[in-house]
């Protein structure tokens, strides 16, 4: 496992440092794959927002994979839920000058991107395996200037 810091800077950008390699630890018959976002302890924490749903079946392949490992004892998940489509369809899109460009920000969210209906199906199908998962989905209420009769 290769190990890293960030800080997050002041124009918005984030300045990553390695850290030094520690011994590796290979497991035989053990295929390479998908890289979790986080890892910290035995958590590990992944954010999918506005992916192709598949992603998460990479992800919860790889924390299943980590988990049947030894390396992680919990995986946290982060997505929207459903419930964000209101906000979705009042806030307009705007172009990198920050002007309006005549469409809402649903147009963004399809049917086949990451929201929480997409994950839970594949967690009850059970394809994280024994790792367990705790997953959050972004609700309209943990927006401060939302209000939902506008």
């Amino acid at each position: 496992m290769q190990e890293y810091s960030e800080e997050f800077l002041e124009d918005g950008k984030v300045k990553k440092t390695k850290h030094p390699e520690k011994e590796a630890r290979r497991i035989e018959n053990f295929i390479d794959g998908h890289k979790i976002d986080y890892v910290k302890g035995r958590v590990a924490f992944d954010l999918e927002w506005n992916s192709k749903d598949q992603t998460f079946d990479r992800d919860l392949y790889a924390m299943r994979a980590f988990h049947e490992c030894g390396l992680i004892s919990l995986g946290v998940m982060l997505t929207r839920s459903e419930k964000l489509n209101p906000v979705f369809e009042k806030v307009p899109q705007l172009n990198k000058a920050g002007e309006e460009i005549g469409k809402t920000v649903r147009a963004k969210y399809g049917a086949s991107t990451t929201w929480m209906g997409k994950l839970l199906y594949r967690l009850n199908a059970g394809r994280h395996g024994g790792c367990p998962v705790l997953v959050f989905g972004i609700t309209p209420k943990l927006i401060t200037d939302w209000d939902e009769n506008e």
